[in-house]
């Protein structure tokens, strides 16, 4: 069993910034692969950027490349998301997923356990 536990989400005006962090606890945090999806208000939840066990490898949704950064520290366990630039379409409850294994994963049927969320809001 793994927990997850967001924060740093909060209201922020158009073109700022916000760091949301995601600590793990439960199993060994370096064997897993971390992800970060996103869900707005009558929408479906969708993903947003992922990194593999040893923060080698990451993978970006087309809609915040360039804007957004996911970095994770296995010795505190816990995986970041730094968010840059914030547009007012940004605004959703951001979770962080966790999974088993090697690669990047950017469905979320594919990963195990999931965080509560955190709530961003990028005002106009």
């Amino acid at each position: 069993q793994v927990q997850l536990v967001e924060s740093g989400g909060g209201l922020v005006q158009a073109g700022g910034s916000l760091r949301l962090s995601c600590a793990a606890s439960g199993r060994t945090f370096s064997s897993y692969a971390m992800g970060w999806f996103r869900q707005a208000p009558g929408k479906e939840r969708e993903f947003v950027t992922t990194i593999n066990w040893s923060g080698g490898s990451t993978y970006y949704a087309d809609s915040v490349k360039g804007r957004f950064t996911i970095s994770r520290d296995n010795a505190k366990n816990t995986v970041y998301l730094q968010m840059n630039s914030l547009k007012p379409e940004d605004t959703a409850v951001y979770y962080c997923a966790v999974r088993y294994g090697s690669g990047t994963y950017s469905r979320p049927q594919e990963y195990d356990y999931w965080g509560q969320g955190t709530q961003v809001t990028v005002s106009s």
